[in-house]
């Protein structure tokens, strides 16, 4: 039989509606329905269905994190799937459902292990889902490493990029790559052919390195103003790129530390909101 419970009293945050003193059915895997508190004092429930008050809190969607490296102690470069269950048993207490774990450029062997441990890990999480695999390079900018260990970064290497898809058995979504590099064309087709996202970050990019890398497939951004070449009144750079084109969607660390308040204001002015990520990058 499939549970049924019902969580009322909340504050729930549907789309972009607030919904105040507000319920909602659940039935197994489904959201049945949403109403209001009104209406649920007027229901009559069965002995079956577990009630839930939520004392006014906040009820939202799971979060959905895609760049995350690790969390309470544990994370992608321990190699391990233990480790990756860990995350996983872990988040949802900070009301995140599914999360792309992240890796950090390291030796191959070593990326190798640590994408194989993600593999092992899905479809045994007993907490948020694993629902793909990102990259944070190898192929970024010695220029823009942000805390990348220059050692460990790399060159476009197709031959390379073959291994670590083969490795992660088709289940890379993503990946964070410096457009300027040579061979980011090619690299850009072989990705786009196997569904792989790019993401311009780590980059030292011109403007015209951007939007070349935009004809050339990359349609996303990794932590939006950090380890990017900055906005110049002659040429916009990586941060100008973003601003201006409004197709291109990024993401951000809006913790406040990371980018200040009044940054994190003016993009969510200029940009669609559709195109804005909120990522933690732990």
């Amino acid at each position: 039989m499939q549970s049924v419970f019902c969580i009322h009293n909340a504050t729930v945050i549907a789309g972009y509606a607030r919904m105040d003193r507000s319920a909602v059915l659940v039935e197994g895997d489904s959201i049945a329905d949403v109403f209001s508190e009104r209406r649920f004092a007027q229901k009559s429930f069965g002995p079956q269905v577990h009630l839930i008050d939520a004392g006014g809190a906040y009820l939202t969607p799971g979060f959905i994190d895609t760049h995350i490296h690790g969390i309470g102690g544990f994370g992608t470069e321990d190699m391990s799937a233990e480790a990756i269950l860990a995350m996983s048993e872990i988040l949802p207490a900070w009301g995140v459902s599914s999360f792309v774990p992240t890796l950090y450029p390291m030796p191959e062997e070593d990326m190798i292990r640590a994408i194989r441990a993600v593999v092992l890990a899905m479809g045994h999480e007993t907490g948020a889902e694993i629902i793909g695999i990102h990259i944070e390079g190898p192929f970024i900018s010695p220029a823009q490493l942000g805390v990348q260990r220059i050692e460990f970064v790399r060159p476009v290497d197709l031959e390379l990029m073959q291994r670590l898809w083969d490795a992660s058995e088709g289940h890379i979504v993503s990946m964070t790559v410096a457009p300027e590099l040579k061979g980011m064309r090619e690299l850009a087709l072989f990705c786009n052919q196997l569904g792989i996202v790019l993401q311009a970050g780590h980059t030292d990019a011109s403007y015209e390195n951007m939007i070349e890398g935009m004809q050339a497939g990359i349609r996303h951004s990794t932590h939006m103003f950090n380890a990017m070449s900055r906005l110049h009144h002659r040429n916009p750079n990586a941060v100008g790129a973003v601003l201006i084109q409004s197709d291109l969607s990024c993401e951000i660390i809006a913790d406040g530390l990371h980018v200040h308040p009044d940054l994190i204001r003016l993009l969510f002015r200029d940009k669609p909101e559709g195109n804005i990520v909120l990522v933690t990058d732990s």
